[in-house]
C-alpha cells in the first residue's frame, strides 16, 4: 500500500501534467463497474490521448504508488475500502475504431459491442461474438475474453502496450501474449492502448442476423442487473455454473449479494450493496464446490483491495 508521502508526491506531479480532465481525489469507483459497488480511489485520472497517458506514467515512476487500470468495469470487484493508489480509465480519445482491408484496429477504451457492430457494418466477420460482452478492447485483450465458440486469441494480431512502471510504449505481436483461457501475459501495470484484429470478409446481412441471435441468447440465458458476468472460470471439461448448482449454492445469499437463480455462475448485487458481501459469497461458493466436488474454482473476476485474502 502506498504511503501518504507517495500519494502526495504523485498528486503534485500530476498537477504539473497536462490533463484535460484533471485529477480526482477520493474518486468513487463504484459507478465505473457493472457491480455498482466498491469504494473510492485515492487518486483518479482519465487521460484522453497517448501523450496524456505517457505523462501519467512518467508521474508515477518512483512514487511507489500502485496503479489500477479500469476499463468498463465489467469484470472487476473493488473492495468497499477502495483502492489506495491511482486509478486510470482511458478517455474517449482511446475509443477510435478503423478498418483497412480485413484488419480492424480499435483503441483500448472501445466498447466490444460497438466494435462488433462496426465490424459487421464494414462487411467483416469473426468478431460478432463480442456483441454480448460488455467490456472494453483493452480488458478483452488482458483477459482473452470470449464467447459463443471464439475468443480474442482467434482474431488478435498485435497490441500496443504502455508500461506504467517504465513509461515506455511497445507493439507486441499476439503470439507473444501467451493468450490462454481467460488469461494473457499482459500485466496489471500495462495499458492496452490499441489492438489490431485480422477478420474475414463476410455478408453484412448474415452478420447482422448473427448479432441479433447472440443478443437474444444472452437475454434469454443470462441475468441482467448489477453483476459482473461469469464469476468463476470453467474447469477443464466442465461448467462452473453446473458445479455451483450441484453444490446447492444457486440462490444462496450473503447480505446484499446473491447467486443468480437464472445462472449459478453469476452473482447479483443489490442496489447500494456491498462489495465485501460479494467477496464473502464468492468464498462460500468456492468452499461449497471444493467440499462437494473436490474442485477449487478460480475467479475470473479481478479482485481489487481485498489483500492476501483473494
Amino acid at each position: 500500500m502506498a504511503d501518504n508521502q507517495g500519494i502526495g508526491l504523485l498528486r503534485e506531479r500530476l498537477g504539473e501534467t497536462p490533463l484535460a480532465n484533471g485529477v480526482g481525489t477520493g474518486h468513487g469507483l463504484a459507478h465505473l463497474t457493472t457491480y455498482r459497488v466498491g469504494g473510492p480511489a485515492a487518486l483518479f485520472v482519465r487521460p484522453d490521448d497517448q501523450d496524456e497517458l505517457m505523462g501519467v506514467a512518467k508521474a508515477l515512476v518512483g512514487t511507489g504508488v500502485p496503479s489500477l487500470v479500469v476499463g468498463r468495469g465489467s469484470n472487476m470487484l473493488i473492495a468497499d475500502a477502495g483502492f489506495e493508489g491511482l486509478a486510470i480509465q482511458l478517455g474517449p480519445g482511446f475509443e477510435t475504431t478503423r478498418v483497412r482491408g480485413n484488419r480492424l484496429t480499435a483503441g483500448g477504451a472501445a466498447a466490444l459491442p460497438v466494435v462488433a457492430r462496426f465490424s459487421v457494418a464494414e462487411g467483416l466477420t469473426g468478431f460478432e461474438w463480442a456483441v454480448g460482452v460488455p467490456g472494453s478492447m483493452g480488458g478483452a485483450v488482458r483477459m482473452n475474453a470470449g464467447g459463443h465458440g471464439s475468443d480474442m486469441a482467434a482474431v488478435l494480431t498485435e497490441v500496443s502496450l504502455l508500461d506504467l512502471e517504465e513509461a515506455v510504449v511497445t507493439k507486441v505481436p499476439a503470439a507473444q501474449l501467451h493468450l490462454g483461457y481467460r488469461q494473457s501475459a499482459v500485466s496489471a501495470c500495462q495499458v492496452v492502448t490499441s489492438a489490431a484484429l485480422d477478420l474475414k470478409e463476410g455478408e453484412r446481412a448474415e452478420g447482422e442476423e448473427l448479432l441479433a441471435e447472440i443478443v437474444r441468447w444472452r437475454r434469454e440465458n443470462q441475468p441482467g442487473g448489477q453483476n459482473s458476468g461469469s464469476v468463476f472460470a470453467n474447469p477443464p471439461g466442465d461448467s462452473a455454473g453446473r458445479l455451483i448448482e450441484l453444490a446447492g449454492a444457486k440462490g444462496l445469499r450473503i447480505g446484499s449479494a446473491a447467486v443468480s437463480e437464472r445462472h449459478a455462475n453469476f452473482i447479483q448485487a443489490d442496489q447500494g450493496g456491498s462489495a465485501d458481501d460479494i467477496f464473502a459469497l464468492m468464498a462460500e461458493v468456492r468452499r461449497l464446490v471444493l467440499e462437494g466436488h473436490g474442485l477449487d474454482l478460480i475467479p475470473e473476476t479481478i479482485l481489487v483491495g481485498f489483500g492476501e485474502a483473494q
